[in-house]
């Protein structure tokens, strides 16, 4: 019957009730007071009560079936216009709004078709892309160099498949990295000096940061910026016979990094979303198992950049958890222990935000194992649960699952319950959280970890 009235009416209504609902309790408790033959002190408490009842009870009426749903309809929306994803608009749960529901529906649907055509213009100058990087990939491959773009900042802007066979010798490659991170770094800057007064190839020895291993080497300078490094290969080594893929990111380029983390925009920042797998759910009396880790890199996950590892945890793995996560004491028996473990993700995530769902249980195991590793884990931290409730709201189910449910990223199941699945689904989560948060009008880091905070009812804000 109320949906047949129309919005502006059911309104009028609302307070027309609120305004009938005051008289019929002050007159109640006028009566009430005068029958006890104390008319005034009485009937005020009894009206107050009865009065702030009744104004509690529409509240409720009012955030149930107004406020809520107008919240949701608004989260829904948001996702639809900044990810494509989401089911549009639940007509249903707006059905005391009046036309409103039907007309975002209506309108988050001719939206979506317009984005469907253009996804279909892209479709095809990504297709075109993809031969070209396929020809480039195939050029590369009958080099059996190894070959590293860099910027000004000596930082990693494209490497191949040989190039991260060489990087990983010390650890996993990553763009963005510094390259004295892998190698040391004088004689690079030595190189770069030279090109800069002129010189146009400048040969050097790279010797790798463990100082294991010594490779002959040129850099040469690019026209439009930038140098290109280029290894020879190791001796003994065999020629590459498949094509080698390229992991780049040309806006690496010219891009600069703020020193300011707080000033940073969100979509500049470099995250590492990670997930372990341990023996139980104690922080303090269990161990992890498993670590796995992916990069996100300006707003999208960077292909071939993870880690995913075992890790001994030193004990017998209970039944009870390998249930869950299906790992056994053979999967970890000779894995590498939690002090190179954590140093290896430790070195993956330099520079760089840890994102985890849950984080305070994560976070705490690698913290509480920080002695073995020499790590200290002082990196920024954020929560996609937390990220959760500021998109969707605290009433919303927060779970990976849910979330990633609401956000159309499929999990499957072969793959939930295992480390790097989760820290994949972690960092598809995340890239299309970030833009639902810059719509809200949160751009920076540091106004994201104010928001943060106002939800640590729910989990502990992790940033030191």
């Amino acid at each position: 019957m109320l949906t047949l009235l129309s919005l502006r009416l059911r309104i009028f209504l609302f307070f027309c009730l609120l305004a009938l609902g005051g008289a019929v309790v002050a007159a109640g408790a006028i009566w009430f007071g005068s029958s006890r033959g104390d008319p005034f002190v009485t009937s005020l408490l009894i009206f107050v009560l009865l009065n702030t009842g009744l104004i509690l009870g529409i509240w409720l009426l009012f955030d149930e079936n107004v406020a809520k749903p107008i919240l949701n309809m608004s989260a829904q929306l948001r996702l639809r216009a900044h990810s494509q994803a989401g089911s549009g608009v639940d007509t249903q749960d707006g059905r005391y709004l009046g036309d409103l529901a039907p007309a975002a529906e209506a309108l988050s649907a001719r939206a979506l078709a317009t984005q469907a055509e253009a996804d279909a213009r892209l479709a095809a100058e990504t297709e075109h892309l993809a031969q070209e990087r396929a020809r480039l990939t195939a050029i590369l491959s009958g080099i059996p160099m190894a070959v590293i773009l860099l910027n000004e900042a000596a930082e990693i802007v494209l490497y191949d498949s040989q190039a991260a066979d060489v990087l990983a010798r010390v650890a996993p490659p990553r763009l963005k990295a510094r390259l004295s991170d892998y190698f040391e770094g004088a004689a690079i800057e030595t190189a770069m000096e030279a090109l800069r007064d002129g010189s146009r190839t400048v040969p050097l020895s790279l010797t790798d940061a463990t100082r294991a291993h010594v490779f002959h080497a040129r850099l040469n300078a690019q026209t439009d910026g930038g140098y290109t490094l280029v290894i020879d290969p190791p001796e003994g080594a065999s020629p590459p016979i498949a094509a080698r893929p390229l992991v780049y990111d040309f806006d690496l380029l010219t891009m600069e990094t703020s020193p300011d983390l707080a000033g940073s925009p969100l979509d500049t920042l470099c995250y590492v979303a990670f997930d372990t797998e341990t023996t139980g759910l104690s922080v303090e009396a269990d161990e992890i198992i498993q670590i796995g880790a992916v990069r996100v890199l300006r707003g999208r996950v960077v292909e071939g950049e993870h880690i995913n590892t075992y890790v001994d945890p030193g004990r017998s793995i209970p039944p009870a958890s390998t249930k869950i996560h299906r790992i056994t004491d053979e999967d970890v028996s000779g894995a590498p222990g939690i002090d190179d473990a954590g140093r290896m993700l430790s070195h993956f995530a330099q520079d760089a935000v840890l994102v985890a769902h849950n984080a305070p249980f994560d976070i705490g195991l690698l913290r509480k194992s920080a002695h073995k590793m020499g790590v200290d884990w002082d990196h920024p931290v954020l929560d996609t649960v937390l990220l959760s409730a500021i998109v969707f709201g605290t009433n919303a189910e927060h779970s990976l699952d849910a979330l990633c449910t609401r956000l159309g990223i499929e999990i499957a199941a072969e793959r939930r319950h295992t480390a790097l699945g989760d820290a994949e689904a972690t960092a598809k989560a995340l890239v299309c959280l970030l833009p639902l948060l810059q719509a809200q009008g949160i751009s920076t880091f540091g106004q994201l970890i104010q928001q943060t905070r106002r939800h640590g009812r729910l989990l502990q804000d992790l940033n030191r």
